[in-house]
């Protein structure tokens, strides 16, 4: 069962911790046997899967939007003997598909997302991480009725991770609370037949609004407080703030309003921000300075600005036992190299970082054949996200974590270093 930790909502206090390396004590990999009926049971279903992520795919579907996905998902998972709730937890998109075999045994599980981005479809290859997800429940529960050991799998399809936090939601509403460990893995860019289990950027969405008043553009300007002006000088005095900030923190976003016109000085002006960097206390520390300018330019425009943060979400926290295992299955058994430092959100920042925070979890990176310049967030990545070698490198993750997430169940003195482990980090953890 899961040590539950705050899940980081609008509350700056976690910061990240450094692993040590945890070298492996096995000098072959666990129970070979094992992972000879996992890769069966994936190739098996190779075609399914694929058919499964372009379906996908052909409907890109934005954050809690996933209707279409929540359907098709829960029906294949229902299909192959998994116990499905539907609507998970009052997200009309999430899902929970279950499987036991005997009793008593741990917990495993699993993650899938689903949702695209605006414009660009799956451009971040949720289309992927969905049918890896579904895989390693595949491949788990035929190893444990193959090999007849006890336990749970519980896979979550896990809606709105662009931006919405879906996660962060199931983790607060106890989605999560019954599981030993959970595991998951996106695709990014990257060199051939490589992957990284390294950390990723907290990060803090905010939402700033300015009020002002109108007034006629030319033949009374003296009687408007302009909003439109105070979102341009708080964006540039963010674009100036970014030379003084460290070259590891992030800050970006955009200006959006309504009924603007250029003979109307506008009286209202909203920005969506993104504040990030490689650990919680360092974002909210950055979050701090970049309200500053918010502020300011209120001042300097005599506007009114609300400064809403939402959708908090930490650095992913590895767990280094969960992490070693999976890349010592990739590199002996599928020439995959595993780097610790490479980022395990591709750059970016995760709402599966909480879950790191409340149960021991792995969120493994793995290249897919990409353009230049093509990586995730492009029209090229969500390109590369449907070709066959995609699919194929996903597969060969998806058998790797499947058996990393079967030792959780069948070996006790794994699950006892894995959960060591993550006391460890969580006792790093400032609050």
């Amino acid at each position: 069962m899961s040590n539950q930790l705050d899940s980081g909502n609008d509350n700056c206090t976690a910061t990240t911790v450094h692993h040590e390396k945890v070298l492996s004590d096995d000098p072959v990999i666990f129970r070979p046997e094992v992972l000879k009926t996992i890769e069966a049971e994936i190739d098996k279903h190779s075609s399914d899967l694929s058919d499964l992520s372009l379906k996908i795919h052909n409907h890109p579907e934005l954050r809690f939007e996933e209707k279409y996905a929540h359907d098709t998902l829960t029906a294949f998972m229902s299909s192959h003997g998994f116990s499905v709730t539907q609507h998970y937890l009052g997200l009309d998109t999430a899902w929970k598909a279950t499987f036991s075999h005997g009793s008593g045994g741990p917990v495993i599980g699993v993650n899938s997302e689903m949702d695209a981005l605006p414009g660009i479809g799956h451009a971040c290859g949720h289309n992927l991480i969905a049918i890896v997800g579904v895989a390693v429940s595949l491949a788990i529960k035929a190893a444990l009725q193959k090999h007849n050991v006890s336990g749970d799998i519980v896979l979550l399809g896990t809606p709105g991770e662009e931006g919405g936090g879906g996660k962060v939601i199931l983790l607060e509403r106890g989605g999560y609370k019954e599981m030993d460990a959970c595991v998951m893995a996106h695709p990014g860019p990257g060199a051939p037949k490589t992957a990284g289990t390294g950390p990723c950027k907290a990060v803090q969405h905010i939402t700033v609004e300015y009020f002002g008043h109108t007034a006629h553009a030319s033949a009374a300007p003296w009687e408007a407080q302009n909003a439109l002006d105070a979102a341009f000088l708080a964006y540039s005095s963010i674009s100036v703030l970014r030379q003084q900030i460290h070259p590891s923190h992030r800050v970006h976003g955009i200006m959006e309003g309504k009924d603007w016109a250029a003979n109307i000085i506008p009286d209202y002006a909203k920005m969506t921000w993104i504040v990030r960097a490689p650990s919680w206390k360092e974002t909210c520390l950055l979050q701090a300075r970049v309200n500053k300018c918010f502020e300011a330019a209120a001042l300097a425009t005599d506007t009114r600005v609300t400064i809403t943060p939402k959708n908090s979400q930490y650095d992913l926290s590895q767990n280094d036992v969960l992490a070693e295992d999976f890349a010592d299955v990739l590199s002996k058994t599928f020439d995959v190299q595993v780097s610790p430092t490479v980022e395990g959100a591709i750059g970016g920042s995760t709402d599966f970082g909480n879950v790191t925070y409340a149960v021991p979890a792995i969120h493994p990176s793995y290249a897919i054949p990409t353009k230049p310049n093509g990586g995730n967030h492009t029209a090229s990545f969500a390109a590369s996200a449907r070709t066959q070698e995609a699919h194929d490198a996903s597969l060969v993750i998806a058998k790797a974590l499947a058996h990393t997430g079967f030792r959780v169940i069948d070996d006790s003195q794994f699950l006892d270093k894995v959960k060591r482990s993550f006391e460890k980090t969580m006792k790093q953890v400032e609050l």
